[in-house]
């Protein structure tokens, strides 16, 4: 076999999981396969030789002694019928799942959810590191699930459900109805942690089908089967409230989009085909829920902590800049420029590679790095700077043009004039690079101006950040910012706050349709409910004019 790894003789040994429909498991007779990445780092190409061949079903060809301990586990994938079984699945629990008390299925299932991922934390975070992330990341992932399903977050969805009024001898309501069945289909950079956000739509009253991808499907496999669905079984759902199945993703889209039974669709994926995406949703009466590319700015006053600032920048290079979530360009007042770029370099050289179980790791692989260097040669081609990084290297940090991790890379680009020309400040660049932009010296309410100019003409909007101590910079620029789902003052870009959205946001990020991303609310719509005793319609209907104007 090559790999030097002891083996087990037996494929049933590995932790395996089936499609997960209607509370059953289905089996398959195609497997994918997870291989532990640290094998990825020992020898990737012959680690995904492995993986593919096995998934060919060539068991005794790859592996005649047996498999090797670095195949940590293997999914069922889910033939045509199987997903289209999940789907039916969760049509028959969606009108007894839906008439569940909020106190159950809103109160209870969060309380439940919150105590079994505290209890799983440990094992939730080391599958994710299995899976590629590192532990610190995978950590911070555990955390943010936690705030999801925290008692504050829930209070906060409670109150979104449902509002009471009295009025005439009548109560009224306003309240949020489940759209029905919702599927999901996660990014492959964040599968689990992204099926877990997307557990919240059970709340609203919906069913859920999941599709966990090929290339991690065993974190998704794990919460979905082993956490969420226990839970609803304590709580006496119907079987098919949860589903989950693995396969590729155009064959499964299909399969939702054709089936008269799906009413929702949450897409992760990239601004070009998810724009694409959500023309199909709605050609097909589907509502679509785009999680796509973001292209975060972080905005710096003159008057800003430029420590803390930097520290949070660093944010920009956590798992080498593969999170939709970090900053991605940078805005700075010329009068802070030079103290942040000296604060964010010292604390650049700190990050490295390694692999993803120390926890002081926060790189991860790059296997395809072309675009890295073509985008960051057209930056230096248009008069960017190159202040630090901007190589190949390997695990032990040594320089090496075939190495797989990639230098956390600052740029300098003096003006905002002509900035958003360069791809690597106009366009989301899922690499550890990052563009800070000096602005062109200016009197301050001029500056303030174009910095929140510059902001609002971003065609991405997931998260904004600002640093500023003066109190009415930070009131002209919060009152102006429209875009984006989330936007943080003086504090982590990335960090996860109770109440606040995760996920979600406008332009090229979330589509025509995009907000903050709360599934709970954006898998319901809003419904008016009036209860009467027995009123006289007539009386109900001309009543007003005569109680206004006699």
């Amino acid at each position: 076999m090559g790999t030097g790894q002891p083996s087990r003789s037996n494929p049933q040994d590995l932790r395996t999981y089936y499609s997960y429909v209607n509370g059953e498991r289905r089996e398959s007779g195609e497997w994918v396969y997870v291989v532990d990445s640290n094998a990825l780092l020992d020898d990737v190409f012959a680690s995904l030789r492995l993986k593919r061949r096995l998934e060919q079903g060539r068991l005794e060809d790859v592996a005649p002694e047996g498999l090797p301990d670095t195949v940590v586990g293997r999914v069922a994938k889910a033939d045509r019928a199987t997903v289209e079984l999940a789907v039916k699945a969760a049509a028959s629990a969606v009108q007894e799942w839906a008439a569940v008390p909020l106190e159950i299925r809103v109160d209870r299932f969060a309380e439940l959810l919150h105590q079994r991922v505290s209890e799983h934390a440990e094992q939730i975070a080391a599958v994710l590191v299995e899976e590629g992330h590192p532990l610190a990341l995978a950590r911070w992932q555990v955390s943010g699930m936690l705030e999801i399903f925290g008692p504050h977050s829930t209070a906060f969805y409670r109150s979104q459900m449902l509002q009471e009024f009295s009025h005439g001898g009548r109560r009224l309501q306003v309240r949020r109805r489940p759209d029905g069945v919702v599927c999901l289909n996660p990014p492959q950079n964040a599968p689990l942690s992204s099926a877990m956000l997307g557990a919240t739509a059970i709340m609203a009253g919906n069913a859920l089908v999941v599709r966990a991808p090929r290339s991690g499907p065993l974190g998704v496999m794990y919460v979905l089967q082993e956490i969420v669905a226990p839970v609803l079984e304590e709580l006496g759902a119907p079987s098919g409230v949860v589903n989950a199945v693995c396969g590729d993703p155009a064959p499964m889209l299909s399969v939702w989009l054709d089936s008269p039974e799906v009413d929702d669709i949450i897409y992760f994926g990239s601004s070009e085909n998810g724009i694409r995406f959500e023309q199909r949703c709605i050609a097909a009466g589907k509502k679509p829920i785009l999680e796509l590319a973001g292209n975060d700015v972080v905005t710096v006053w003159k008057d800003a902590d430029v420590e803390l600032a930097a520290e949070a920048l660093t944010e920009s290079f956590y798992g080498s800049g593969q999170l939709c979530m970090i900053p991605n360009q940078v805005v700075v007042h010329p009068d802070a420029a030079d103290g942040l770029l000296d604060a964010l370099v010292r604390r650049v050289r700190e990050i490295r590679p390694g692999r993803p179980q120390d926890p002081d790791v926060l790189l991860t692989p790059v296997l395809r790095n072309e675009k890295f260097f073509s985008c960051l040669e057209q930056a230096l081609d248009r008069g960017a700077e190159l202040v630090h990084g901007g190589h190949a290297m390997q695990l032990d940090g040594a320089r090496d043009p075939h190495g797989i991790f990639l230098e956390p890379t600052v740029l300098v680009v003096r003006g905002l004039a002509h900035a958003r020309e360069l791809d690597a400040v106009r366009h989301e660049t899922f690499f550890p690079l990052l563009p800070v932009i000096v602005a062109e010296p200016a009197d301050d309410t001029t500056l303030l101006d174009r910095f929140v100019a510059f902001v609002e003409s971003n065609e991405y909007g997931l998260r904004n950040s600002l640093w500023a101590r003066d109190e009415q910079v930070v009131e002209y620029f919060t009152d102006r910012i429209t875009g984006g789902g989330l936007l943080k003052v003086n504090d982590s870009h990335i960090g996860f706050l109770p109440c606040l959205p995760t996920h979600g946001g406008t332009g090229r990020t979330g589509g025509v349709f995009g907000e903050a991303n709360y599934p709970i609310l954006r898998t319901s719509h809003v419904q008016g409910v009036s209860f009467s005793a027995g009123s006289r319609p007539r009386e109900a209907v001309f009543g007003a004019w005569r109680e206004l104007f006699g």
